[in-house]
């Protein structure tokens, strides 16, 4: 199917969604108005880590116009922990209800006319604490005499697992002529999409029933979820997620306990209740990806050949690990070793509690942690073994003729070529000159350095990755979970409109541009003549627990689905065209939106009248054909499995391909950074709107701009948040968006109906790497080590002043 050309698919077709945004006709969250509704504060946790002794609301429950308060001791009678994949699961709740384990930890709420009344009774709200000691450091949190966060565990460690995959490492390092090794750490940093978490739930005393409206791109694992914590069937709970979402890259994944508690707050208050989060809350307490600290051995022979990698990486989940977490750990299973021919690999992983905030999935989930220190190894074994860059990883790339290949640790990749996508990255950025040009830079004294990374981009996770958190024999005793299912209904009414029904609700991808594309192509219609309904409602949608708008998954198993869908349909219409024409079907031919005899192309029949059959005379149909003109699909990868019994999973379903090669100059006065040249060359298979994709991948670098080298969620000794302010907190502009090169290298997925793969993720993988390998580069005359990120221009002004400290 991947093969047959498009017309509209593969066009830059101007995105649909725009003149609505850009002309502020938009619908989010916070333009929802419903009768009645009333509005939510939260009081949240000054301390890091403290008993909670008394909480005091009587004055706050007289302060004008206050509805009602909900406190902890109200959640824990209304609702249960939440379930996680590890085998001891922290008891978290919505609301803290014995102590509070990180500052900005929800601990009452305040229902009232008006959200500044609301706020203003927060301040009424006594609430006796009994400080204890915090900790925040991951290596320090697992020491036998740290603070306890989590009695019922009795220690800080929420998970540790071994894996073991090919020959011993003790027997590899024999084989090797070196054993390269260093200690990496990655920052905490924030998705800060434009638009923060925003609820609003009611509650139907008479059906035991609650509306939620919410802001999350992949609702349906959150709904079950939710349910589950209230102790309520699934159908008992419907979710509205509104027409446009000002973003999410995966912190919105963590928006369900605030479902929950204030549909908690809904019944116990009996009102139609909103809560907008402010950017203060989200930076403090809504969701980053984890920080990691690794460390990591590459056994290497003298010509640059990697025989085996050994790492031991400690993630913190924060205050509590809640689903679906430890996802962040796992996710990267299938590909942990990236695009390189590596069968050996020995993997410790620990999970850890601090007093930080929360980690939920972040654009790259998990992938940015892990190439930051395989990326960065790869670099310090070239130049351990005077080998140039670009030269050890072509020398460990895993070849086109071996594919489809499967890793060590059970990836499946079924197309590529890695060394012709990577060479392409270094022709545009012009890499020998470069090299020559930096000779030139540093015999005039200047700092300029080149980094690359090549990694591949894993999209369409599999929910069977969240088991590798428990042991083969835990497992066992437990039902295989697996899957990556994705819907789509493509209907065609009376009058011949043709409209899809999707569950991949956006967060500013451009789905309905695309699908039009996609479904104008399949019927001969024009982009413009397809309706896209996009407001999403889980009472009136086809999906599983996987579907939603997230891990890439749209550009896959949603394009896929909606392919399937919209064929199931034309095979229908052709045999009601072969019955209105009295020919055999395999007769019957499409093009143009018109049904042709193959023969006889005079006899014809649009497709607007093989609906008026379909929907007005509904006697006069095929014999086993039902009324109506539509096609239904809720498809799934074949190949998302379970884990095996050697702990090897797919944990996602296409692979794709980035490179990226980046030229930097650092002035030694400063520390700044200037761009010289950068160069991103994805293989993201089949591309289905070129300038859409752009967008995308300009997106993923920005976003991982900002956490190489400017973002971080920085907390003192005691647990205090330093940047829960974009005062401190610093994003990256449009100033500090540098000129980017972006070009494709096409390897169409034989599993996807249109050969294409996610895209959206892959430089927030790469461009942390390649970032600190340009910098550790340039710096590599003062004999600086490149080990951590944010690099900021204060960072790295340090570093060299540092450095020059010790050669005088």
């Amino acid at each position: 199917m991947s093969g047959e050309k498009k017309k509209w698919v593969g066009s830059s077709y101007k995105r649909k969604e725009d003149m609505r945004l850009l002309t502020g006709r938009g619908t989010f969250m916070d333009d929802i108005l419903l009768p009645n509704m009333k509005h939510a504060a939260i009081l949240r946790s000054p301390y890091a880590h403290a008993k909670i002794l008394d909480v005091d609301i009587s004055e706050a429950l007289k302060a004008p116009g206050v509805i009602g308060v909900v406190t902890g001791e109200d959640v824990k009678k209304a609702s249960k922990p939440y379930p996680c994949g590890v085998t001891i699961p922290t008891k978290y709740y919505t609301c803290a209800v014995d102590k509070v384990r990180f500052v900005g930890e929800p601990v009452a709420v305040v229902v009232a006319d008006n959200r500044y009344l609301a706020e203003d009774a927060l301040d009424l709200i006594e609430v006796d604490y009994d400080p204890l000691e915090a900790v925040v450091d991951i290596e320090k949190a697992i020491e036998p005499d740290a603070p306890v966060l989590h009695e019922n565990i009795g220690s800080n460690i929420y998970n540790h697992r071994f894996f073991k995959y090919g020959t011993d490492w003790d027997t590899l390092c024999q084989e090797a002529d070196e054993v390269v090794k260093w200690k990496f750490n990655f920052p905490k940093y924030a998705g800060s999409p434009i638009e923060t978490y925003g609820v609003i739930a009611s509650y139907s005393s008479f059906e035991n029933s609650y509306v939620v409206y919410n802001n999350y791109q992949g609702p349906f694992v959150n709904h079950a979820l939710t349910a589950m914590a209230l102790g309520i069937p699934e159908n008992k709970m419907r979710w509205i997620i509104p027409t446009d979402i000002g973003g999410g890259f995966g912190t919105k994944t963590g928006i369900y306990p605030y479902c929950a508690l204030m549909s908690i707050v809904a019944k116990k208050t009996g009102v139609t209740v909103k809560w907008i989060e402010d950017r203060r809350e989200h930076l403090l307490a809504s969701a980053t990806c984890t920080d990691r600290v690794t460390y990591i051995e590459a056994a290497v022979r003298k010509d640059g050949k990697i025989l085996g990698l050994k790492d031991k990486a400690m993630d913190t989940t924060g205050g509590y690990i809640r689903p679906p977490e430890p996802g962040c750990a796992y996710r990267s299973t299938g590909n942990h070793t990236g695009a390189y021919d590596i069968r050996n690999l020995d993997r410790e992983v620990y999970i850890v509690a601090t007093n930080k905030g929360l980690t939920a999935p972040l654009r790259g989930y998990g992938c940015q942690e892990l190439y930051f220190s395989t990326e960065r190894i790869t670099d310090m074994a070239a130049a351990k073994l005077g080998i140039d860059p670009a030269e050890i990883r072509f020398k460990n790339f895993v070849q086109p003729e071996q594919m489809p290949y499967t890793t060590a640790t059970g990836g499946y990749y079924d197309v590529g070529n890695y060394p012709a996508a990577f060479q392409k990255c270094l022709d545009i950025v012009e890499y020998d000159k470069m090299r020559e040009y930096q000779k030139k830079a540093r015999a005039e004294g200047r700092l300029v350095g080149i980094g690359l990374a090549s990694v591949v981009d894993p999209s369409v996770t599999n929910i069977a990755y969240v088991a590798i958190g428990k042991t083969i024999e835990e497992r066992k005793n437990e039902r295989d979970k697996s899957g990556s299912g994705e819907a789509a209904i493509v209907k065609v009414d009376p009058l011949g409109g043709i409209t899809v029904i999707c569950s991949t609700n956006p967060q500013g991808q451009g789905h309905e541009t695309v699908i039009s594309q996609i479904i104008a192509d399949e019927f001969g219609v024009h982009p413009d003549e397809v309706v896209v309904d996009s407001v999403l409602d889980s009472s009136d949608r086809l999906y599983s627990i996987t579907t939603g708008s997230f891990s890439s998954r749209f550009a896959s198993s949603g394009t896929t689905a909606i392919v399937r869908a919209s064929r199931q349909c034309i095979e229908k219409a052709k045999k009601i065209a072969a019955h209105l024409m009295k020919i055999k079907v395999e007769d019957v031919v499409m093009e143009e939106g018109k049904f042709f005899a193959k023969d006889k192309p005079e006899k014809a029949i649009k497709l607007r009248h093989i609906a008026g059959a379909a929907h007005w005379n509904q006697y006069d149909l095929p014999e086993g054909i039902d009324a109506g003109l539509f096609g239904t699909s809720l498809w799934t990868m074949p190949t998302s499995r379970p884990p095996d019994g050697k702990d090897r999973v797919n944990s996602s379903n296409t692979y794709g391909f980035v490179a990226e090669a980046i030229v930097v100059e650092v002035d030694q006065e400063t520390g700044e950074i200037t761009f010289l040249k950068w160069a991103s060359v994805h293989d993201a298979g089949t591309i289905l709107n070129p300038q859409i994709v752009r967008g995308q991948v300009l997106g993923s670098i920005v976003q991982a701009i900002g956490g190489s080298m400017y973002e971080e969620q920085a907390y003192d000794e005691h647990g205090q948040c330093l940047t829960a302010s974009f005062a401190d907190y610093l994003c990256p502009t449009a100033m500090e968006m540098p000129k980017v090169d972006v070009d494709h290298f096409e390897s169409p997925s034989v599993l996807t109906a249109l050969g294409s793969k996610g895209a959206g993720e892959g430089s927030s993988m790469s461009v942390p790497p390649a970032i600190g390998n340009a910098i550790a580069d340039a710096l590599a005359p003062l004999g600086v080590v490149v080990d951590e990120l944010p690099l900021s221009p204060s960072k790295i002004w340090h570093m060299i002043d540092e450095a020059k400290a010790k050669t005088n």
